[in-house]
């Protein structure tokens, strides 16, 4: 496929690539400072990476790029050329961060004296930047690749594929480092994947939002012409008095909802309305850029 240069160098390129960068520099960070000097191993090639140093005297971000260039290789030879742009920048990325903090701050040691507060912190950050980058559709590459490999020649689901690869950095973390601080990475482990899950849905949630008002045409274009979002008008009945009712539903940013709900009092402060989360929009104004829905 030939490179295109002129759509690559958009905005909206350069900022997926700054926030994956910036996503992988805290996992880094989190790593170095945190996880690496307590010996925690909670899975995935940072955590194997960590397993390596205890018996080679290397440097955790050689150790890591290596191991993550042979599963790339070992993805290319068996998944073929699949892995997108961002996922080798985040694997540079989360190498170069690595660098730079093993230049500026050499033997470091532990961040705190508290193991469990040195988890629970790292852990915090960590899943954070991979959440940031998960969210750029970007991977960071390691156990995802072998999961990927797992799946496409045993048709093992790759859930399970990378609880099994995750699972053995675990299982070899106990047996390196004793029973207390394999379990203590088996633990940070678990809480990493809660909290990976809970900080992209975070990144992603949106507010629907249901209104039932007797000023129907008022609130619709509050929605259309103050908060710049589409709606839908449904048909309904009130179940007491048997009137017709129309039911205007619409889908707004987090930020966006506070505007939106000041603006329905304003218009009607009787109308009654329902709001619930929801993790996943699709169309217009959310994957096309919204400045098309206001023009």
């Amino acid at each position: 496929m030939k490179f295109d240069a002129k759509s690559f160098f958009t905005l909206k390129n350069l900022k997926e690539y700054l926030l994956t960068g910036f996503g992988t520099a805290m996992a880094a960070a989190s790593i170095y400072f945190f996880l690496a000097p307590e010996n925690i191993a909670t899975g995935g090639v940072t955590g194997f990476s960590i397993i390596i140093m205890h018996y080679f005297n290397l440097p955790i971000s050689t150790v890591a790029f290596a191991i993550n260039m042979i599963l790339l290789l070992m993805g290319f030879i068996f998944i073929g050329f699949e892995f997108g742009g961002k996922t080798i920048f985040s694997i540079f990325s989360l190498w170069v961060t690595m660098r730079i903090l093993e230049f500026v701050a050499p033997n470091v040691g532990v961040a705190t004296s508290q193991t469990m507060l040195n988890m629970i912190v790292g852990i915090i950050f960590f899943a954070a930047g991979l959440a940031i980058a998960f969210n750029q559709n970007a991977s960071t590459g390691g156990t995802d690749i072998l999961a990927n490999i797992f799946n496409k020649f045993f048709h093992i689901p790759f859930g399970t594929s990378l609880l099994i690869a995750d699972g053995l950095v675990v299982t070899l973390s106990i047996v390196t480092f004793g029973l207390e601080t394999g379990l203590m990475g088996a633990l940070g482990w678990y809480i990493k994947g809660i909290l990976t899950n809970y900080f992209i849905d975070g990144f992603q949630l949106k507010k629907e939002v249901t209104i039932v008002s007797d000023k129907t045409d008022d609130i619709r274009d509050m929605v259309n012409n103050v908060v710049h979002r589409g709606a839908t008008v449904y048909k309904g009945e009130g179940s007491y008095t048997g009137k017709p009712k129309n039911i205007i539903v619409t889908v707004v940013n987090k930020n966006e909802y506070f505007k939106l709900k000041k603006n329905i009092l304003e218009v009607d402060n009787e109308a009654f309305f329902v709001v619930r989360n929801v993790q996943e929009v699709e169309g217009q104004g959310f994957t096309i850029p919204q400045k098309a829905l206001a023009k």
